[in-house]
């Protein structure tokens, strides 16, 4: 059950996910591996929303193999999920003045 994953090229790293591990966590999360301790901060498909988290592990639920997610950061908690979407508004607002995030994240991909 695998999953094709695009992330960003800029992926943003909670600081409990260690880079010289990413590599192994993709493949992980790409196979469809039940995975726990890791949370998804991606595009929201919901035009009203900007971003989502939700863990791992739901990448097993059957919709993700058709709709798989553009994943912009990853982090270990819900709490650090939540610092990421802080530090790129913060990262929005100073580059653009405003907080469109989908724009500000696809822009240059």
């Amino acid at each position: 059950m695998a999953i094709a994953l695009t992330y960003h090229p800029k992926l943003y790293l909670g600081e409990s996910i260690p880079e010289g591990k990413l590599d192994k966590i993709k493949r992980k999360l790409e196979k469809g591996s039940l995975f726990s301790g890791v949370y998804l901060l991606t595009l929201s498909r919901n035009p009203s929303d900007l971003l989502e988290i939700y863990e791992a592990k739901q990448l097993t639920w059957k919709y993700y193999r058709t709709h798989p997610p553009y994943v912009v950061g990853m982090a270990g908690s819900h709490e650090e999920a939540v610092a990421l979407v802080v530090r790129i508004v913060e990262e929005c607002l100073q580059e653009r003045g405003d907080c469109c995030l989908k724009e500000y994240l696809l822009c240059g991909v």
